[in-house]
C-alpha cells in the first residue's frame, strides 16, 4: 500500500490544506456542480483513501447516483473516516476507471482476489455504507445470495454485527413489489439502517430517476453511522 511522507514541520499545515479541499470537493459533487465527483481505479487491490479515523467500506451498486460517488467519499473523510470503495460488476460502468482518483486517493476493488496473487488481506471496515443500492443488490442481500465480492462484503459485515446502512434508489414500481418490501424488512430485523420511507428516501417513480440525482442524500447515509471516536 502506498504511503505518503511529509515534512515534520508542515503536516498539521498540509493536513488542514487537505481537509478543507477535500470538504469543498464533496460539497461541489452534492450540489451537482461537478460532473463524475470521483474517478476510480478497477485494479483489483483496495487502497485505503487518507483518514485518521475508523475505516469506512462504500459499496457502490450500478445506479444513477453512482458517478457522484465522490460526496460521500469526501464527506466521510472529511467527518474522520479512513474510506475503501467496493463495486459490484455493473457499477464498474458507471464509474471513471480511466485514470487516478479525484484527489481522494481512492481505488475501487470489483473482484475476489486471486489466492496466487498473495499479499495481506484487507482488513474488515468498522462500518459500511451501500449507496447507491439497487433493487437487486437489496433483493440479494436479504435472500442470502453471495455471487459477487460486493455481496460477500456486505453479508460478511452484516453476519459479524458491523454497522451497515443501505441508501436505495429504486424506483417507486420496483420498491411496491412484495419480494422488495419483505427483502427490506429482513434487513432491518438484521440491524441493518435501510434509509426507505417518509423523512428518509422515497423511491421516484419509472422514468424519473435522472431528475432525482442531485437530491440523493449522502449526508443522511453518513449521519446514520455511529460517531467517529477520538483517535490516539
Amino acid at each position: 500500500m502506498a504511503t505518503l511522507s511529509i515534512a515534520p514541520l508542515s503536516t498539521r499545515t498540509t493536513i488542514i490544506s487537505m481537509l478543507r479541499f477535500t470538504v469543498y470537493l464533496a460539497e461541489m459533487a452534492e450540489s451537482t456542480l461537478i460532473g463524475g465527483g470521483l474517478t476510480l481505479v478497477a485494479t483489483g487491490i483496495v487502497q485505503d483513501a487518507p483518514g485518521a479515523g475508523k475505516l469506512l467500506c462504500v459499496v457502490v451498486c450500478g445506479a444513477g447516483p453512482a458517478p457522484r460517488v465522490g460526496a460521500l467519499i469526501g464527506l466521510a473523510q472529511a467527518a474522520g473516516w479512513s474510506v475503501r470503495v467496493v463495486a459490484t460488476p455493473s457499477a464498474v460502468g458507471f464509474l471513471d476507471t480511466a485514470g487516478p482518483s479525484a484527489g481522494y486517493g481512492v481505488d475501487v476493488r470489483s473482484e475476489f482476489r486471486a489466492a496466487a496473487g498473495g499479499g495481506p488481506r484487507s482488513p474488515h471496515a468498522d462500518a459500511v455504507i451501500v449507496a447507491p443500492a439497487t433493487y437487486n443488490t437489496i433483493n440479494k442481500l436479504a435472500a442470502g445470495v453471495n455471487d459477487t465480492y460486493a455481496l460477500n462484503v456486505v453479508a460478511e459485515a452484516i453476519g459479524r454485527g458491523t454497522p451497515v446502512v443501505v441508501l436505495p434508489f429504486v424506483n417507486a414500481a420496483l420498491a411496491a413489489r412484495r419480494p422488495f418490501v419483505a427483502a427490506v424488512e429482513s434487513l432491518r430485523s438484521e440491524g441493518v439502517r435501510v434509509l426507505l420511507g417518509p423523512g428518509q428516501w422515497q423511491p421516484h417513480e419509472p422514468g424519473s430517476g435522472d431528475r432525482h440525482l442531485a437530491a440523493f442524500p449522502w449526508r443522511a447515509a453518513l449521519a446514520a453511522l455511529p460517531a467517529v471516536p477520538d483517535v490516539a
